[in-house]
């Protein structure tokens, strides 16, 4: 039975992949911040939430798509933007791009992409939305921001919560840095997984696309706290397309966004990687929901593990989610194969879930 075959969950990828990555990527794209209590904390608010099964009801026939910025995936989630995709197998950004195309899905793309962005939006046949760390004094970001104009970008996430990157005790301890430097330590960790480390010499080792170009290096250390409210106003004027925060935990914060003309709120603790002892999203979901009424664009991401997962967002007050590591997963366990093997999952078991609630569509009329 091939990789691909064994993936019943994203649990199952998950240990697939933790089986071939060296452990200095598995922990850098598995790690959370400080102890990671607040990672645990929110997949405890997820575990804690249950849906209400009815009966009777016809549910023969399901949709699973949703409205989102005049278009209509098929599903209701993407994928969220995540830095350095190749780590997890050459080529697996190329792989995202793929997926959103055939499913008519945004698929994020980091500042940080380890493909250019040009690249990206062509293949996802222009179902891309571009991420933005505004770093430093925000010269290079607006350089960004112009190439993603020019690139036919639609929409651009802005990243606010991470004015200093936190720390992750996993991945220090591996002395995991981007671009890599290679000691002893982390030599011996690519000699114990071959698979990966043969198949990422021949096809070169991960750089931060994004930034080869004259007159800007990326240091993904280097503080962002200079952003503020004033630096929000420019980026607004700077971008004519969809503007998206990410990162949002606080409802004040999301009302004032809102009134400074930003587009969508994504609820979000970076997948618990930032502040360890944030609350959990998913627990603060329904109060910005509360906050920006009915009919304002909410997001979410952080912690999703299943379609029932997804489900319990959508019908806490998110229009639409995302999806992150998990796709990075079944890259690794099984390539594209285990990446369209865990979409069918996902889907499989939104679509159950609904079924065993009463729903025939993501409207919640039912």
């Amino acid at each position: 039975m091939g990789a691909a075959a064994q993936i019943q969950s994203a649990e199952d990828a998950r240990r697939l992949a933790r089986r071939r990555l060296p452990w200095m990527v598995f922990d850098y794209i598995d790690g959370a911040a400080g102890a990671e209590q607040g990672a645990a904390r929110n997949r405890a608010a997820l575990d804690a939430m249950t849906l209400k099964p009815r009966i009777l009801r016809d549910v023969s026939e399901r949709s699973l798509t949703k409205s989102l910025f005049g278009r209509t995936p098929t599903r209701p989630f993407g994928i969220a933007p995540m830095g350095m995709c190749n780590l997890s197998e050459p080529g697996a950004d190329l792989m995202l791009a793929r997926l959103a195309a055939r499913h008519s899905v945004p698929v994020g793309v980091s500042t940080v992409a380890s493909t250019p962005m040009e690249r990206m939006i062509e293949v996802a046949d222009g179902n891309a939305w571009f991420q933005l760390y505004f770093s430093g004094d925000g010269t290079g970001s607006f350089k960004l921001i112009e190439r993603a104009k020019n690139a036919g970008y639609e929409t651009l996430i802005l990243t606010v919560d991470v004015p200093e990157v936190g720390r992750r005790p996993r991945e220090l301890r591996h002395g995991f840095k981007m671009p890599f430097r290679i000691g002893p330590r982390q030599f011996v960790d690519f000699a114990l997984h071959p698979r990966w480390s043969l198949f990422t010499l021949l096809n070169g080792r991960p750089e931060m696309a994004n930034f080869q170009m004259e007159g800007y290096e990326f240091d993904r250390t280097e503080s962002r706290a200079k952003a503020d409210w004033s630096t929000l106003a420019r980026i607004r004027d700077a971008w004519p397309g969809h503007l998206v925060v990410k990162g949002v935990l606080n409802a004040e914060d999301a009302l004032r966004l809102q009134n400074a003309g930003v587009d969508a709120i994504q609820v979000s603790s970076h997948g618990a990687r930032q502040l360890e002892s944030a609350p959990a999203p998913f627990e603060v979901l329904p109060e910005i929901r509360a906050a920006l009424g009915n009919d304002y664009p909410l997001f979410y991401d952080s912690g999703l593990r299943s379609g029932e997962d997804a489900l319990k967002a959508l019908t806490s007050g998110a229009d639409f989610v995302f999806f992150g590591r998990v796709f990075q997963f079944a890259i690794a366990a099984g390539g594209e194969d285990g990446l369209s093997r865990i979409w069918e999952v996902l889907s499989e078991e939104l679509s159950i879930a609904m079924a065993q609630t009463g729903l025939i569509d993501l409207n919640f009329s039912a």
